[in-house]
């Protein structure tokens, strides 16, 4: 019991700190990425912490994967580095001890990877495509992010507004840059609203400006101050929404069979599985070398990881060019990775070298 206890606190508190830390990379390097679209009027600034969540949720099944990995990892590691791995061998704990804790470690973690990758992620990046599609079929108006310059969707005009209410129906210091007939035109105004006409059209309503109309290069421009002026806003077409592959139920992945959706079913399945196989691997792959150092060892885990990724990837990829059924596609790459992890054991148990897997 002793054994037990004290290797899942440790295992816990490792995948704690482990899963924070990639967290918060995960969140600053999309929280740049968003922000940096949000700053060139990509995106409006109130849907960043939208986008933000929505993401957030679908890179944690791959997270808590890694994290799983990495926290078993880094404790047999250590266990190692300070002898205690002998102190437990001498009580009896040989190699194959370890993988009672490590189940109980991962079998909450797996189940929870199991969740996301096959329900909560799928229906976040449904959300994320549905919001992206409303704002694609914004008005040029209700695109426009304060403090950048927003061309419209025809091309013909550039808006700029310094301030927008929260409910987008008033504007302050507006610029607005149109072309008409060839000639120029730019108009601004210290304010401005949103008005809807009678027939259904959207305008924008300026107060109190200027309007500068003339040829760029000539000197026959002409000012003419305004105390209402009206342009009316462009509506874009809407366009159809049609959900991907990423987004759809595993249900409807199931009941139609097609190549992408195998492809699709592959990856979600891939990851559970992945994370199980991995906590295990962690265990032969943690024995330290004391003449390569700590971390040769976990490198070569890493590598080892990544290359383990990104052949569920490939096969993914073969399923969905319809290159290969779909049991090779959904199991060959874990089956493999299984013997492989079965090899490992076998040569840190009985001492068998094979050259290509020299880690120790």
């Amino acid at each position: 019991m002793i054994f037990l206890r004290s290797t899942l606190r440790e295992f816990t508190t490792a995948g704690i700190g482990v899963f924070l830390v990639l967290l918060v990379i995960t969140f600053t390097t999309q929280l740049i990425r968003l922000l940096g679209l949000a700053a060139r009027g990509g995106i409006p600034t109130d849907a960043v912490l939208i986008l933000l969540g929505f993401s957030a949720l679908g890179y944690l099944s791959i997270l808590l994967s890694a994290a799983l990995f990495l926290s078993v990892l880094l404790t047999l590691t250590r266990v190692y580095k300070d002898s205690e791995m002998v102190v437990w061998q001498s009580s009896g704990r040989g190699l194959v001890s370890w993988f009672r804790p490590v189940a109980l470690y991962a079998a909450p973690i797996v189940f929870l990877v199991a969740v996301f990758s096959f329900y909560l992620t799928p229906w976040a990046i449904g959300k994320t495509e549905e919001y992206r599609h409303q704002l694609e079929n914004r008005d040029d108006v209700s695109a426009v992010a304060p403090g950048a310059f927003k061309e419209s969707k025809n091309g013909d005009r550039v808006f700029f507004v310094e301030k927008v209410s929260s409910d987008l129906s008033q504007v302050a210091n507006i610029f607005v840059q149109s072309s008409q007939n060839g000639h120029q035109g730019v108009m601004v105004a210290q304010r401005g609203y949103t008005e809807l006409a009678d027939n259904g059209d959207r305008y924008l309503v300026l107060l109190n400006g200027r309007r500068y109309e003339g040829t760029p290069g000539q000197a026959d421009y002409r000012i003419v101050r305004f105390e209402r002026y009206s342009v009316r806003i462009e509506q874009s077409e809407s366009k159809s929404f049609f959900p991907t592959q990423k987004s759809l139920p595993t249900r409807t992945l199931i009941d139609n069979s097609t190549p992408l959706n195998r492809s699709e079913l592959t990856w979600r399945v891939g990851l559970p599985v992945s994370a199980l196989v991995l906590a295990f691997m962690a265990i032969p792959l943690s024995a330290v070398n004391p003449r390569t150092g700590r971390f040769f060892n976990i490198l070569m885990a890493v590598l080892l990881f990544m290359i383990y990724s990104n052949l569920i990837s490939i096969f993914q990829a073969w399923v969905a060019k319809d290159e290969i059924g779909l049991p090779l596609g959904m199991w060959g790459v874990h089956a493999a990775m299984a013997v492989l992890l079965l090899l490992l054991i076998y040569r840190r148990m009985f001492g068998f070298r094979f050259r290509f897997l020299r880690t120790g």
